[in-house]
């Protein structure tokens, strides 16, 4: 059996993977604000810094996995802050605990990005190229001055939807970029990104309100259903088992065919010349 930290450990997709790896007979290491093995805020530096210390700690320095799932979402009225926590702070995480990784024989890491990175059309181009540059101050700058440029009328419905979509697709990209790099690569640490689509959790709820029909939702639900937390744990699960060896760099879109509905032509891309 294995060692995994997750993150956002304490309610919806991550006390769901965080349950399903406990239920497989692992040792996980839970993260969050609050009733959490490890307590930290991951949209600081500090936190970060104390989280990776607490659970290089708790691990005796090798660790089978991370599933970092921790995030905060569209209806977050500071826009900074969701650039840090959706962000930065998973990466933070990741690049603390890279060594730990590959000091297992087989070190996986999963992230959670979002389908909103490419079905809501408000990403920030800027902000998403400041949060790959690992500028965090810049980018935190930006995302207060773009949210407060945007119309009143989307602020009012969800006050950061613009950071919250940029944020997830700077993390995607990071997730490609990085997982194919000798320093993750070739030490077999494997790292891959799930996005989710409408999973009602308390992070979604407090977006949406508690009125919810797929009939009606402001994006296509073509399994005229929400998922579930347990949905996306199962591909949690899957990311981070020994067996999952050859799929580095994914995104696994898991949002009942969301995006396949907006964008059926989008994926895959032919390269060009």
């Amino acid at each position: 059996m294995g060692t995994y930290a997750v993150t956002g450990s304490a309610s919806g997709m991550g006390a769901a993977s965080a349950a399903l790896l406990t239920e497989a007979g692992h040792t996980v290491i839970g993260v969050d604000l609050r009733d959490a093995d490890v307590i930290a805020d991951l949209g600081t530096a500090e936190g970060r810094a104390s989280a990776v210390e607490e659970i290089l700690g708790a691990c005796g320095g090798t660790l089978d996995g991370v599933a970092a799932v921790a995030g905060v979402g569209a209806s977050m009225k500071d826009a900074a802050t969701v650039v840090s926590v959706n962000h930065f702070g998973p990466v933070a995480l990741l690049e603390g605990l890279r060594l730990a990784l590959a000091r297992s024989e087989a070190g996986r890491a999963v992230v959670i990005s979002s389908n909103s990175a490419s079905t809501v059309p408000l990403v920030d181009d800027a902000l998403v190229e400041l949060c790959l540059k690992g500028d965090e101050e810049s980018a935190r700058r930006h995302a207060r001055e773009a949210q407060a440029a945007m119309p009143a009328e989307v602020t009012a419905f969800a006050p950061s939807i613009s950071a919250y979509a940029s944020s997830k697709l700077a993390l995607a990209h990071w997730v490609r970029r990085t997982a194919v790099t000798p320093e993750w690569g070739r030490e077999g640490v494997l790292l891959n990104a799930i996005a989710p689509g409408a999973v009602v959790t308390p992070l979604m709820l407090s977006s949406t309100g508690e009125d919810l029909d797929p009939d009606s939702f402001h994006t296509p639900m073509p399994l005229g259903t929400f998922g579930k937390p347990e949905d996306i744990a199962f591909w949690v699960h899957q990311f981070l088992r020994p067996e999952a060896r050859f799929t580095t760099g994914s995104i696994l879109y898991v949002d009942g065919g969301t995006d396949a509905a907006m964008r059926p032509d989008a994926q895959p891309s032919a390269m060009t010349l």
